[in-house]
């Protein structure tokens, strides 16, 4: 049987022995922790050398991955002399914990989908400790930080990248060391103070806390459940006392990247001098090579840990918002109250001062959880532009104010953002600013597209006034898509297409129409198209209009007056093709503002945004769907939008447990019963009454 012995200078409360099989070798493997004290270690090593058949040389941190090493203290000196003189193989378990680091961190990302790590939001304890866990992390995150010469000089700055941890490693450090202020920096109490408040403050808006093993509560010491909780800690020789801490903290999830081969926690020096003596060879002799090898025949994974005892898994992302109009800005209860008593152009000012205003988190989303246990958190940021101020600049106006709030999600944390209603009056749609964001972008028209149609179905399913055909499933009805060929009605065009025998498309781009028309024809044989600029051309005759224009501002696209009882109109254009004045004159028509989504989760949190509790457009639904499917790519972007994405993100969202809101109008929610009273109004009319008189003589 051989004897692995590992001497630490951690405490020796931890001490243990006993025997295991590893490889088909016997091994006794015992700890002799020594409180500290060097002069202890080296006794322990000369009692032990020709006695063990390896030594591990445990709680000692000997240099950094990168840098210099000329800052390594009396004590590993000593301790590094000393080791010279044993005969017996010594080592401290340097090369698998970087071979191990880094397949650690790799495993993980493809384990969790491919995408755990992209873009959040990551601090180092010490980068220059962690080099291997950064060098991977940053292939999936630029999002880093390091607080390196904090701990190491005292000084209040954290470093930003890892260009600036390189050019700290080149022998700054060293530099810093020779700096007169450096041993007051450290120790004068108003500095040290700001010191421990501003990393407090960098772990807590962190989502990701790389912690080195060595030191582990020097690290945190600080740190109660206002910084750690909801947090993903990233470690090495995680031992149950470690684990409780965190526990005790909050944190959601710990990785801990020394694999548990054996019943007992071990430190890397252990693992590594199992396995070189498990393999019969010197450890001088030992390659990276022989450890992938050996980590990858025994799946020597790292330890995935849920302190808190259950899955949990945040995404996070963000969303644009902006108001629609002067009366959606006397929302804000001192716009409101200046408006009252200000001259009558002062809400044009206010309008035209708030577009240049800067990107700013109006809300933040929290509570958002999919029936598979991913849950999504994110901000909504406000730029203030409204259409019509938009509309007055160029398009590079609002492409850097957009761009402005990309920067400001990354720096929160996002992993993707959506832009919305901007897509509706901003020049290409949203191509511009992915091109150009360190975040994936995504418009959220897909899904929107999905939506309005969604709550098209649904309210003729209610309504009751629309046939199937015996053969097949398509409904007996003829629908109607004004604004055919724009980035939304296009993908309506398609879909409708499937669900209804006849189609009437209706733009002012006859061209378009055309190739359109030809488009859909190839992917779905058989249906009945028309084409027309007119959109009052056919209006009496149908059954379903889709309005997805651009025209909005309170100019009318189609006659209301002149469309069938019964018809479902669903606007999808913001601003609103009809305005409530309109939808009035027909209790008959039923007009639906999209198709809203209700998230899931039962405690969702948000501001006010004009919807029901836990209800989203259907644009903000799409970004939050990707977030919480880790679809952190640019998704929905450009006019011509994929109706093969409008299918998958429709899927996609009922993965996640997204469901159709109740169907909103221009004022407000439909009961079932006022859905009903609209079928019941429409029946009336088909067979010559007035629905209007109607509705009165029964209010």
């Amino acid at each position: 049987m051989k004897k692995i012995v590992s001497i630490s200078l951690g405490s020796s409360s931890d001490d243990y022995e006993f025997e295991t099989e590893f490889l088909g070798q016997q091994l006794n493997i015992r700890r002799l922790g020594t409180d500290g004290d060097p002069d202890k270690a080296a006794e322990y090593l000369r009692d032990w050398d020709k006695e063990a058949d390896a030594i591990g040389l445990g709680g000692v941190n000997f240099g950094y991955d990168i840098g210099s090493n000329r800052l390594v203290d009396q004590q590993k000196r000593k301790i590094n002399k000393l080791r010279a003189q044993i005969n017996s193989p010594i080592t401290t378990g340097e090369t698998l914990r970087r071979v191990s680091f880094e397949w650690a961190i790799r495993h993980l990302q493809f384990k969790f989908g491919n995408n755990y790590f992209n873009h959040r939001k990551t601090l180092f304890m010490s980068g220059l400790i962690n080099y291997n866990i950064a060098k991977v992390i940053s292939e999936y995150t630029d999002n880093l930080s390091f607080a390196d010469p904090i701990y190491e000089n005292g000084i209040p700055k954290f470093l930003n990248s890892l260009d600036e941890l390189h050019t700290y490693a080149k022998g700054i450090h060293d530099v810093l060391e020779w700096v007169p202020t450096k041993r007051l920096a450290k120790s004068a109490i108003p500095i040290k103070k700001w010191n421990e408040y501003i990393v407090c403050k960098a772990i807590q808006n962190s989502q990701v806390l790389v912690v080195p093993s060595y030191n582990f509560h020097k690290y945190l010491k600080n740190c109660t459940l206002e910084e750690l909780g909801g947090k993903i800690v990233i470690t090495a020789t995680a031992y149950p006392d470690r684990i409780k801490f965190l526990q005790e903290r909050g944190v959601e999830v710990l990785f801990d990247c020394t694999p548990k081969i054996l019943e007992q926690v071990v430190g890397f020096n252990v693992l590594e001098a199992i396995i070189a003596a498990a393999l019969g060879k010197p450890l001088d002799e030992i390659t990276a090579d022989d450890l992938l090898e050996v980590i990858s025949e025994q799946r020597m994974d790292p330890r995935v840990i849920y302190p808190q005892g259950e899955f949990r898994r945040v995404n996070r992302f963000a969303f644009v918002i902006h108001p629609l109009s002067q009366e959606q800005l006397k929302k804000d209860p001192n716009i409101e109250l200046a408006s009252r008593y200000a001259p009558s152009f002062f809400m044009d000012a206010v309008e035209k001062a708030i577009a240049y205003s800067p990107a700013f988190v109006y809300s933040k989303m929290s509570g958002i959880k999919s029936p598979t246990g991913v849950e999504a958190e994110g901000w909504l940021i406000t730029v203030g532009g409204t259409p019509k101020q938009m509309l007055s600049h160029s398009p590079e106006f609002t492409y850097k104010r957009l761009l402005q709030a990309a920067k400001l999600a990354k720096r929160m944390g996002a992993q993707i953002m959506g832009l919305g209603a901007f897509t509706k009056v901003v020049g290409d749609a949203g191509i511009t600013v992915a091109k150009k964001a360190d975040i994936p972008i995504t418009t959220g028209n897909s899904y929107s597209a999905s939506g309005a149609l969604w709550a098209a179905a649904d309210a003729g399913r209610r309504m009751g006034l629309l046939e199937v055909e015996q053969r097949g499933k398509k409904l007996k009805g003829k629908a109607m898509v004004v604004g055919a060929t724009g980035a939304i009605g296009s993908v309506c065009c398609r879909l409708l297409a499937m669900a209804f025998n006849e189609i009437y498309m209706v733009d002012v781009r006859h061209s378009k129409l055309l190739a359109l028309k030809e488009s859909i024809l190839d992917e779905t044989p058989g249906v009945k198209i028309e084409i027309s600029t007119r959109a009052d051309k056919h209006l009496e005759d149908m059954d379903v209009i889709v309005t997805a224009t651009s025209a909005g501002g309170g100019k009318s696209v189609i006659d209301i007056m002149k469309v069938k009882p019964g018809c479902i109109i669903t606007d999808v254009a913001r601003p609103l093709d009809l305005s409530a004045e309109d939808v009035a004159k027909r209790p008959d028509v039923l007009v639906i503002e999209s198709g809203e989504i209700l998230l899931p989760g039962e405690n969702v949190e948000m501001r006010d945004i004009g919807l029901p509790p836990k209800v989203a457009y259907a644009c903000l639904a799409e970004t939050i769907v990707l977030a919480l499917e880790g679809r952190f790519e640019t998704y929905t972007i450009g006019r011509q939008i994929e109706w093969q994405k409008v299918k998958e993100i429709y899927q996609l969202g009922l993965k996640h447990g997204m469901r159709l809101a109740a169907i909103s109008g221009v004022n407000g929610v439909y009961s079932d019963a006022d859905i009903q009273e609209v079928a019941r109004l429409a029946r009336a009319a088909r067979e010559g009454h007035d629905p209007v008189k109607l509705k009165e003589s029964a209010g």
